[in-house]
């Protein structure tokens, strides 16, 4: 195989892939550890030319080969990161360092904010509930022409009380944030 062949078999051996083609593991001669960034583990020199760039040979050693971890990839430069909530009133000052305190007066405002979002949210939830259990009628919600079938009529009202325990969740949820504010 060429130099570039063996690039290609233990970049996929990096990736976990491995390949099916070629020579088994045991027919492979003499393999050839040459340092420098990438590092190359090859058979395609001749001893010479191993010698001359440095490299060390393995024989019979089992090659371990790791995959490195994957940067993760960073925003495009001509594409701005979006806000995750749009904002009206967003301020127009430049980012502050990390570790900068927020102005009291800020934080409070922002504070009232999120206050009144989630108070709206609240009150939003309770009225859907509150629907959720007048059509519940208390266990007995009036059938529909739909629900001769009597299973229909049991699954429907499973879900009707499914949805009111979740309705009540995510009020208690809502109230849990609500109690973090500070007043």
């Amino acid at each position: 195989m060429d130099r570039l062949g063996w690039r290609a078999m233990a970049l996929a051996w990096a990736t976990g892939v491995g390949l099916v083609a070629g020579p088994p593991a045991g027919a492979q001669g003499v393999v050839y550890r040459c340092p420098g960034p990438p590092v190359l583990y090859t058979d395609a020199l001749t001893p010479a030319e191993a010698q001359q760039q440095g490299c060390r040979t393995i024989e019979g050693a089992p090659i371990t080969v790791m995959q490195a971890p994957r940067p993760r990839a960073a925003p495009a430069a001509s594409e701005p990161a979006a806000p995750a909530v749009p904002s009206a009133t967003a301020p127009t000052a430049a980012p502050r360092p990390s570790g900068a305190r927020v102005d009291p007066d800020e934080q409070r405002r922002r504070d009232a904010d999120r206050r009144a979002i989630l108070e709206a949210e609240l009150r939003r939830e309770q009225q859907k509930l509150a629907e959720l259990r007048r059509e519940y009628n208390d266990g007995q919600p009036e059938r529909l022409g739909s629900e001769r079938n009597y299973a229909r009529y049991q699954e429907r009202v499973a879900q009707m009380k499914a949805d009111i325990d979740r309705k009540e969740t995510d009020i208690a949820a809502i109230q849990r944030e609500l109690a973090k504010l500070p007043n």
